[in-house]
């Protein structure tokens, strides 16, 4: 094609794109080419970038050749002889490398610089050249002179005047032909150090090159451009055109700094910077000496870019469908400008003066926005001007690196340029719409997105490698110089003809400044609304600004630099000082129509009889809807499951190792809750909190018998707020057991620092209330914040914890409901959906009529408001609505005045409440945020409907925060009558109590304060919103407004279902507001018919009213008849419509949404992420972005990472609450009480918190509660008359007397109901009792009751309370007790080896026991003597067995021993000692053996009872070596289970002997009592009962001691017991073989039945719990009981099972088999010898001892079913067994330990003379031979 710069074209995007749009605007006088702008960044489309992966090493062409032909060939010309060839050397042998050369000393002539050449043959090293600078290009690629002259650096050989000879010179070695261009690559430069490196690359493309092409080519057609069309551009990402105007070029390195040393090319000496560069700003310098030719330059330069011609004039474009309006928050008033450059100071007649009448003369008052440089002076007018550093902070903003790059210093990722970023402006501003705004957000995500593109390699090589960035690609982009920044921005504009001018011709801004003020005086300025002004001030920098021109985008500007606070009084002034008193006389007449007072008195009621007749006689009876019904008070599934969510937070919380919450130190629950001042949220709250029942819950009611009592627990965040609050800090500091909720309902409301109150006791309340430091540091406060906006409180000086923010989740997974809810909720992305759905009228519209007359006035009251005017011209719309409906026919006309929306809302008020008998209708929200302007809405619309007649027919309903509500009289029955209400003086408080009510509610306030409204909502009338301010918050909740709760039981009624797309594929992920996307079926076509026709202009002016018919098959006839009754005669009463309520049919029905254009346009705008434009606004005014370097939000964010994203991008501002809470030092700072629950609006957060109070209070009780075993005694006597042994009111036994008591052999203990009831002659079963009812309950749950712990409860690992802190061992003061580990061995007849214990000693306890002085050894654990008495002590040693509980065990008995001295022993088995000790660091442990890891609870008894007189033995010789006498230590122990909780003891009345009440003691006194017994070393067992509320009835009289069986808490003597001894190897029923043992051995055993021990239900863990498995652990298999034994040598699934356990098992089991005549005979038991073992509940049990002086009741008679012998011992002979007799029959069987014991015990008792067995009579349990299996023989008595 003849130009050597083609080919890039075709990689440079923006060229074309521009090129494009120029053409198209020259060929065309009609059709608007779409803006340059909006192509290249407005588009969502992605295209993948093809120039990623390119280096800088790859050829480039040569300029003037065709890029599409081939390479030459080159033939070198040969070397001379004799000459070097070696690959980077020179022909004369000198080494060119720069490695070799970088510390030489070269000597460069003047005007030479340093290069560095490439060769083929040696691409690792670059080659030093000198070559005349007039022949290399400047940093913009031009001005380079065709040709060579350079010098070999090696040899010093100068003038080589071609560079194919040069070439030659260097051995360059080519084969193609040489070409300076290809091969000088790098500008060689030095560093501080002296040492030569490589530098930036030669930029040998250009810029104006390309564009001169361009610009030749706009002649020809798009189709002829290389044949690309629009859809075939560049294949790079839509910014990736920018980037040859961004990077850096030459002149950046040479630029010399005044922070860094110099970097010099040439000669060593700095020196001025040459001719022609000048600095253009830090680090940029450029050159523009060549600029100011005035004609071509000679043929030999290249370069030269022809200057522009004034902009073509086009036709102003129409605006795009998708517009913008407003600006961001910011701060008007900033007064420091940042100068972009160093600009001189200004002279002192650098100042503007400002027209006198500008806004006067012009309609206007511009806004100059600041850009680079300093602003001149304004003086003169400046009332008439606004002044904004918006745009400058953005600038700013924009040139702040991420920190991520700053900290590897000089890098080429550049911030974008001062040139790029007054470019990008002027194309954002050209693309804007004619009635759009800038919008600063817009333009900061320009900025971005363009700096972005521009680095996308760099910033991609440093994500991959995080090493040295590469160097720039010259193939890719080329800076944009000062003097080419004037050009393109008026290339740029002009597409858009007059909207937007640059000035660039004038010397300063302030002469700019000046010309743009006379401009806009001489009217020369009235179709433009952008003025850029560029200039170089006397530094040559540049300096700009943007002064703003357009009459919409002033006053949008004007009113959003405003604050809410300033907006309001200026409505209010304008309103009180007259100035809107013009506006209000141009509404009074409506032209040829007649005036409007006139025509409402024509209206009147007297000259109509529209709506006259509508109430039925007072004799008549009056029908009554039965449709209505009022459900807002009903809890829901999923608010009940958002208060599980918080409860488990809670949870969490106590359960954290940080102990900031202690849950189980808590009995009682309060809370407060605190919402903004408003009257209506206030009594919303209050009305919820007395229907949810949580007062009487939470037994707070006692006195709370009305709504009036109610509002104690609610307070309005308002000066008396203060007194409430102090009094909550009071009442939780006098009560530290009671925990307080604080709940912060609204809490986005304010958010001010108390700091920052400036004198204003209102602002920063919240924050000095909540956030203060009683609240924060009182344990038993916890603070709960409830918002729909969570992202406010969500920055990164946060206070709440990410883990604790609960979201409320998606009542929809995958389609499917999860809550099973009558109502769905419909929210704002559900609206938003509406607008996307393409299926009938959007919910969610704009009013175009109404916005077209507002703007009209707009431009006309320049001075005023728009909030003034917007509202005027609604009043009017509304009050010729109503004499348009009401008038009849005469008033008709002026329907042409009223928008559509207006009309057919109006209509649908006054009708629809005429169908239903009892007149429901629906409620038409009309929003105001001025209370002035609301008030005045308020009293014109009144005026207006009572002039018409219409007072009975709906209310006008001012809803003001500040004051309560106001309803008439007639509309006050009527509501008593729908709700029922019999109480005559009742009034509404609350919106949601105006249910069904036809009426008009004016919501005024700056915003909403959480106010709920009812579900008759039809309208949300949003036309009138001020957005003073575009930030996220602001907007959402003005929409959160319509969020409403869909009634879908009765879907079906309404017709079929439409499509139903208005969810997300997805229901977690993020939505515009909320997280809720549930699947809402909503009939969008059967909604909403009436407005079918609302495009044409017919239906604009015939709207349809109300009247939907149900059945949609009849729906077109219905239409039409709506059409001809729409004007509301009185035809339309008398029409045959069905009586039928539509308000039960609008419950079904989300309202209709009404906004302004502007905010239409911005909400429905979806950004590049899928979400809403909204979303990435700033969240609220008092927080920033943290960086512009952010990402945006995405659609698929959970509500858990939108948290994450504010936390990480925002910071608070200084007036911020959170502003002061940066952590010094910290990560975080974070309160460990604090919780945040969001949701979206309306959607019933107040009932789940409301919930939670509740389920928080009984989970309270439930901590306090356990479950307690409560069972009746088993196998109690008959018999009434009881022999009598000790007075009732004894204290303690008598050792005579309880020695002459008989033994009671029979079990009571109702865990024992399922064994062999042991056999006692003097007991008589009760048939009717015994087996029937174990039949039927034996495998019922035991029955437990619910009991609270008492103040000397025993407590798990959970109880923490500062009492037991020390005690526990986890004082935060100090670090986790140390323990020490000690072996302890001794030896045992039955235990064979000796065997060695060991105890873990904390270093608090050591003072237990005895040590040797030598090596401190553990030598005995100290023993008290009998005689001493301590009262804050307890003599015997506590031990307890446990396993599997080392969180559940109930081993802290602090409180229960009251904090008396003890001495508590864990005795676990070795394998758990680990986790035990973590558990319960500062307790003793005794660790078992590892040979007993898998023995049951017999070894543990056994070892501490063998343990315990050991050292009983060690502890009287220690005390000997004193000079005490052996028998005075003392010789009890405690055996206590691990689930001992409670101990009670029963009060005897001293005169009449009776039992009183059962109250709970504690441990302490229980035992010093038993301790202090008469003679109670005389006693071998003592113990207590287990308690039953229905055991021993008060005023019995019982006998307080008892001789019988003992468990679960024993006081054992050990010395007494020397010679009984637990059965080691028991798994079950040891302590009733030990209890038989010990009574035939003798010794006394005691139970105290006065005192009881309560038992815990424990699940978990236990000795109780047995798992029998089989060897192959992975073949799972069921195990039948009968499986547990086997034939000797017999091939059986083995278990990995002890095979004591095994047997014990199988006897208790299958025992009614294997004695068959002892089942279910009582009469005749089994003969048990010395031990007792469960045979199962049929079989009967007789214990005998063979021990001689044993104990054995008379036999003599009774004749036995079976004998049982265990492991016999020698005591057991053949003359013992004779003693017996046995029936025919009867069953024997032999248990031993191996096979060969087995034969010799048969054959030493003489058993086959009376017993005959067989071989297949012979088994073992199903072990392996290696697990030592149990034998046992069986046979039958002859």
């Amino acid at each position: 094609m003849g130009n050597s710069y083609t080919g890039h074209l075709q990689s440079t995007r923006f060229e074309e794109v521009l090129h494009n749009s120029i053409e198209a605007s020259l060929r065309s006088n009609t059709v608007v080419p779409r803006p340059v702008f909006s192509q290249l960044y407005l588009e969502a489309e992605q295209r993948p970038s093809s120039h990623e992966g390119r280096i800088d090493e790859e050829e480039d062409e040569e300029d003037g050749s065709d890029s599409n032909s081939p390479p030459i060939p080159f033939q070198m010309k040969p070397p001379p002889e004799g000459s070097c060839t070696t690959d980077g050397f020179c022909q004369a042998g000198k080494d060119l490398r720069l490695s070799s050369m970088a510390t030489e000393s070269l000597e460069v002539p003047p005007g030479f610089l340093l290069v560095g050449a490439k060769s083929p043959s040696v691409p690792d090293h670059i080659l030093v050249c000198a070559v005349d600078l007039r022949f290399l290009p400047d940093e913009c690629g031009r001005n380079a002179l065709l040709g060579f002259s350079g010098n070999c650096m090696g040899c010093g050989e100068k003038g080589f005047r071609y560079f194919t000879e040069f070439a030659n010179h260097i051995n360059l070695k080519l084969t193609t032909q040489p070409k300076k261009q290809k091969h000088l690559k790098y500008h060689l430069l030095r560093n501080a150090q002296g040492i030569l490196v490589k530098g930036p690359p030669i930029c040998w493309k250009r810029i104006d090159s390309r564009m001169r092409h361009a610009v030749g080519n706009v002649a020809a057609g798009p189709e002829e451009q290389s044949g690309h069309g629009p859809s075939d551009l560049l294949p790079n990402s839509a910014h990736t055109a920018l980037n040859t105007i961004n990077h850096t070029d030459l002149n950046t390195h040479l630029h010399i700094s005044e922070g860094s040393p110099p970097i010099t090319n040439g000669s060593h000496i700095p020196g001025p910077p040459q001719p022609g560069i000048v600095a253009s700003g830090p680090g940029r310098p450029t050159v523009i000496g060549s600029m100011v030719n005035a004609g071509p330059p000679k043929k030999r330069h290249k370069g030269w870019s022809p200057e522009s011609s004034a902009p073509t004039e086009v036709t102003p474009r129409p605006a795009p469908n998708t517009t913008t309006n407003g600006t961001k928050s910011a701060d008007s008033g900033a007064s420091g400008c940042l100068s972009m450059g160093s600009s001189l100071p200004l002279g002192p007649g650098e100042s503007v003066t400002v027209p006198d009448h500008l806004l006067q003369t012009c309609g206007l008052r511009p806004v100059i926005f600041k850009g680079h440089g300093t602003l001149p002076h304004l003086c003169g007018n400046l009332g008439d001007v606004l002044v904004s550093g918006l745009l400058q902070k953005c600038y700013r903003s924009s040139q702040n690196l991420p920190r991520v790059y700053e900290q590897y210093g000089t890098a080429p990722i550049q911030p974008i340029s001062t040139e790029m970023l007054i470019l990008l402006t002027v194309y954002y501003l050209v693309q804007l719409a004619p009635d759009q705004a800038p919008l600063m957000e817009d333009l900061e995500q320009i900025f971005m997105r363009s700096w972005r593109e521009s680095h996308l390699t760099e910033i991609r090589q440093y994500q991959q490698t995080h090493a040295q960035f590469p160097p720039p690609l010259p193939c890719l982009a080329q800076p944009l110089t000062p003097s080419q920044l004037p050009w393109l921005a008026k290339l740029a504009t002009s597409s858009c003809g007059e909207g937007v001018l640059v000035l660039d011709t004038a010397p300063s801004l302030a002469e700019a400044l000046e010309d743009t003020f006379h401009r806009l005086v001489d009217g020369r300025l009235s179709h433009t609304n952008y003025v850029v002004i560029i200039c170089m001030n006397r530094s040559q920098e540049i300096e700009s600004c943007v002064v703003v021109t357009g009459k919409h985008q002033t006053r949008a500007l004007a009113e959003s630099l405003l604050s809410p606070s300033d907006c309001v009084r200026e409505i209010v002034h304008e309103l009180s000082s007259g100035m809107a008193a013009e506006l209000g006389s141009y509404f009074s007449s409506l032209g040829p129509d007649g005036d409007v007072e006139a025509l409402l008195e024509k209206a009147s009621p007297e000259n109509t009889s529209q709506y006259s007749g509508v109430e039925p006689s007072g004799d008549s009876p009056k029908p009554k809807c039965a449709e209505f019904s009022v459900e807002w008070h009903e809890i829901r599934p999923v608010q009940l499951a958002v208060a599980r969510k918080l409860l488990s937070h809670v949870c969490a919380i106590a359960d954290s190792s940080t102990q900031n919450l202690d849950l189980g130190s808590f009995d009682k629950v309060e809370f407060l809750i605190c919402v903004p001042p408003s009257e209506v949220t206030f009594h919303q709250v209050v009305l919820h909190l007395w229907n949810s029942g949580v007062l009487r819950e939470l037994g707070l009611n006692q006195d709370c018998f009305s709504l009036k009592e109610a509002e104690q627990y609610v307070v309005k965040l308002n000066q008396g707020a203060v007194g409430k609050i102090n009094s909550l800090i009071q009442k939780s500091k006098m009560n530290p057991y009671t925990l307080f909720i604080l709940v912060h309902d609204h809490a986005h409301w304010d958010i001010s620092s108390g700091q920052c109150s400036g004198g204003d006791s209102n602002i920063g309340l919240v924050d000095g209330l909540l956030n203060c430091r009683q609240i924060r540091d009182a344990p038993n406060i916890l603070t709960l914040h409830v918002t729909s906006f969570p992202f406010t409180l969500q920055t990164q000086y946060t206070r709440i914890s990410p883990y604790n923010e609960i979201h409320w989740p998606s009542g929809f997974n995958k389609d499917v409901d999860l809550y099973h809810e009558k109502t769905k909720y419909f929210g704002v992305s559900e609206l938003l959906e509406t607008t996307r759905s393409g299926s009938g009228l959007p919910l969610l519209r704009y009013d175009s009529s109404f916005e077209s007359m507002a703007a009209a006035l707009e431009d006309r009251f320049p001075k005023l408001h728009s909030a003034v005017i917007r509202t005027h011209v609604l009043i009017q719309h509304y009050s010729l609505a109503l004499m348009a409906t009401a008038g009849g026919q005469a008033l008709q006309a002026l329907q042409k005045h009223i928008s559509v929306e207006t009309l057919e809302m109006v209509q649908c008020l006054l009708n629809t409440s005429q169908r239903c008998p009892s007149h429901h209708g629906h409620m038409l929200l009309l929003r105001i945020p001025s209370p002035a302007l609301a008030a005045f809405a308020h009293q014109r619309l009144c005026h207006v409907r009572n002039r018409l007649g219409l007072h009975k027919q709906f209310e006008i309903i001012l809803g003001d925060p500040c004051s309560a509500l106001t309803v008439g009289n007639h509309f006050l029955d009527q509501l008593r009558v729908w709700l029922k209400i019999l109480d005559p003086d009742w009034a509404p408080r609350t919106y949601l109590e105006l249910e069904a009510l036809p009426c008009i509610l004016i919501l005024t306030g700056m915003d909403p304060l959480g106010e709920s409204l009812p579900r008759s909502l039809k309208y949300c009338d949003l036309r009138v919103i001020s957005l003073w301010s575009l930030q996220r918050t602001t907007l959402e909740q003005e929409l959160g407004l319509a969020a409403y709760l869909l009634k879908t039981k009765q879907d079906a009624q309404h017709g079929p279902h439409a499509p139903s797309d208005l969810s997300e594929s997805d229901p977690e992920k993020l939505s515009s507001t909320d997280n809720e996307e549930e699947e809402v079926v909503v009939d969008v076509n059967n909604d909403l018919p009436r407005l079918g026709n609302q495009a044409s202009p017919a239906g604009s002016q015939q709207p349809k009213s109300d009247w939907t018919p149900l059945d949609p098959e009849k729906q077109p006839n219905q239409r039409r008849q709506s059409k001809s009754t729409s004007s509301g005669s009185s035809s339309s009463r008398g029409s045959p419509l069905r009586q039928n309520c539509s308000w039960a049919c609008n419950l079904s029905r989300p309202p209709v949404v009404l906004l302004p254009k502007a905010v239409y346009d911005l909400i429905t705008t979806v950004d590049s992420s899928g979400l809403p434009k909204s979303t990435s606004f700033l969240p609220h005014s008092s927080v920033e972005w943290a960086s512009s370097f952010r990402p945006l939000l995405s659609k698929m964010m959970t509500c858990t990472e939108q948290s994450l994203y504010y936390r990480q991008w925002t910071v608070p501002k200084p007036y911020h609450m959170d502003s002061s809470n940066r952590a010094e030092g910290r990560t975080d700072n974070f309160h460990p009480r604090k919780l945040l629950l969001s949701g979206p609006p309306q959607v019933g957060k107040t009932g789940a918190y409301l919930q939670f109070l509740g389920i928080l209070s009984r989970m309270l009780i439930r901590l306090m509660e356990v479950d307690i075993y409560d069972e009746e005694d088993i196998n109690c006597k008959c018999e009434t008359d009881l022999m009598r042994y000790h007075q009732p009111v004894a204290l303690w036994p008598n050792t005579d007397t309880v020695r002459g008591m008989p033994f009671d052999y029979t079990i009571h203990d109702p865990k024992y109901e399922d064994i062999s009831t042991v056999y006692s002659p003097d007991f008589t079963l009760n048939s009717e009792d015994g087996h029937s009812r174990r039949q039927e309950d034996v495998y019922l749950r035991r029955r437990t009751a619910r009991i609270k712990l008492s103040k000397y409860a025993a407590y798990n690992t959970y109880h923490h309370c500062e009492q037991c802190h020390q005690y526990m061992g986890f004082n935060p003061q100090y670090q986790l007790y140390e323990s020490t580990l000690h072996a302890f061995t001794f030896s045992h007849l039955l235990l064979g080896n000796e065997i060695q214990l060991y105890f873990i000693i904390p270093k608090s306890k050591e003072h237990h026991f005895a040590f040797s002085q030598s090596g401190g050894q553990l030598e005995s654990m100290r023993l008290p003597l009998s005689s001493d008495w301590n009262p804050d002590a307890i003599k015997s040693p506590i031990f307890t067995p446990t396993t599997g509980r080392h969180e559940h065990g109930l081993f802290n008995l602090y409180h229960a021993m009251e904090g008396a001295a003890h001495l508590h022993i864990l005795v676990i088995k070795e394998y758990e000692m680990a986790v035990y000790k973590k558990y319960w660091p500062n307790h003793i442990m005794l660790v078992l053996p590892t040979v007993f890891n898998g023995a049951g609870i017999g070894a543990a008894h056994f070892l501490i009872k063998e343990l315990s007189h050991h050292n009983l033995e060690l502890e009287r010789s220690r005390r000997v070596e004193h000079g005490n006498r052996p028998p005075d230590v003392w010789p009890f122990i405690i055996l206590a289970d691990d689930s001992c909780v409670m101990w009670n003891s029963v009060d005897v009345n001293p005169k009449s002997g009776t039992t009183g009440t059962e109250r709970n003691v504690s441990l302490k006194q229980v035992l010093q009592h038993m301790e202090s017994s008469p003679d109670i070393t005389q006693y071998g067992l003592c113990g207590m009962r287990k308690w039953s509320s229905r055991g021993d009835g008060a005023g019995q009289h019982k006998e307080p001691f008892s001789r019988g069986h003992l468990h679960d808490f024993l006081l054992l003597n050990v010395d007494l017991t020397q010679n009984v001894q637990y059965n080691q190897n028991r798994f079950t029923c040891d302590d009733v073989d030990f209890n038989l043992r010990a009574h035939s051995a003798g010794l006394l055993i005691c139970r105290f039945n006065n005192f009881s021990v309560m038992k815990k239900q424990i699940a978990i863990g236990g000795y109780g719990t047995f798992i029998i498995k089989t060897k192959m652990t992975d073949v799972p298999t069921t195990i039948q009981p009968s499986q547990y034994i086997c034939a000797p040598d017999s091939k059986h699934l083995f278990l990995a099972t002890p095979a004591q356990l095994l047997l014990e098992k199988y006897l208790q089991h299958t025992s009614h088999r294997l004695f068959p005549l002892s089942a279910q005979n009582y009469s005749h038991p089994v003969l048990s010898v010395d031990c007792y073992l469960n045979l199962g509940p049929e079989v009967t049990v007789c214990f005998v001892s063979s021990r001689p002086h044993s104990i054995n009741f008379s036999t003599t008679g009774l004749l036995f079913s079976g004998l049982l012998l265990y492991f016999c011992d020698s005591f057991v002979s053949p003359g013992f067994l004779k003693k017996f007799q046995f029936l025919k029959g009867a069953t024997l069987c032999v248990i031993c330990p191996n096979r060969s014991s087995l034969r010799q015990t048969v054959v030493r008792l003489e058993l086959e003379d009376e017993w005959r067995f067989r071989l297949s009579d012979e088994f073992q349990t199903a072990n392996a031979k290696e697990d030592q299996p149990l034998f046992f023989l069986t046979g039958k008595h002859i």
